[in-house]
């Protein structure tokens, strides 16, 4: 069997494979939670078939997240290699072409899951950060940080006295008659106006066409109102994850 996990800034995902890549179990983690002992309670029902797991790769944007899951994954199932992505040599796969210290994990493992050697493509994931990752056929360029939607909005919303707690929905008229309603259109069309304008510079910078993908929680707000055809892939992330698990030999 094989273990994947992203380990990001607000949630940890866990999935369980077997030796096919179908799916035995998906575990969802609160990353603010992780500890030894709530890993053991969440993490509980993978013993019956622990000592049956050959392979373990992580994503990870949270160094000490990872650590501390990487020791219990080693002391309570006897784990021996918990591997995490940028220890791997991706140069098989993916060559990129910035000093990978400096990219987050997640954005190389997407880049790695929407590979095909033969076209260009723009990653857009709506995380805890709005990335904006540019990779053309097998090469990985580099790309863009925003502030992330649901992280600013709640930074607007706990330091303005006056705005409520806001659910962000698509909104039809750009001028609000109310502050919630003020707020919702200022967030859903200043992102839509910010992935526009980023795509539309990637492609003067670069002078190429690309494929735009989304990906994350708020794809699907967005999917059909940005001016750019758009698709969505799903765990994108643990895509990668399983290529690289499909063509590269770790322990």
């Amino acid at each position: 069997m094989i273990l994947l996990g992203d380990i990001g800034n607000t949630e940890v995902k866990i999935f369980l494979f077997n030796n096919k890549f179908k799916i035995l179990k998906k575990i969802n983690l609160k990353t603010k939670l992780i500890s030894l002992k709530y890993l053991k309670s969440k993490l509980s029902n993978l013993n019956r078939k622990s000592n049956k797991i050959e392979k373990v790769l992580f994503s990870s944007v949270v160094p000490n997240i990872y650590k501390t899951i990487q020791v219990f994954l080693k002391k309570k199932y006897k784990i021996k290699d918990v591997n995490e992505l940028k220890q791997i040599n991706l140069n098989k796969l993916l060559n990129i072409k910035v000093n990978k210290k400096q990219v987050g994990s997640d954005r190389i493992a997407n880049a790695i899951g929407i590979l095909d050697n033969k076209l260009n493509y723009i990653i857009i994931d709506f995380g805890t950060a709005t990335t904006f990752d540019v990779v053309v056929k097998n090469n990985y360029l580099g790309g863009v940080i925003a502030p992330g939607v649901n992280l600013s909005l709640q930074n607007l919303v706990s330091k303005a006295s006056l705005i409520p707690q806001i659910h962000l929905s698509k909104v039809l008229k750009v001028i609000g008659t109310n502050t919630s309603n003020a707020v919702k259109s200022g967030f859903y069309w200043g992102y839509l106006g910010l992935i526009d304008n980023i795509i539309n510079l990637i492609k003067k910078q670069t002078r190429k066409s690309y494929k735009i993908i989304l990906t994350g929680g708020l794809s699907h707000l967005f999917k059909n109102k940005i001016k750019y055809n758009a698709v969505i892939k799903k765990d994108l992330t643990i895509i990668g994850l399983i290529k690289v698990i499909r063509f590269i030999n770790i322990k």
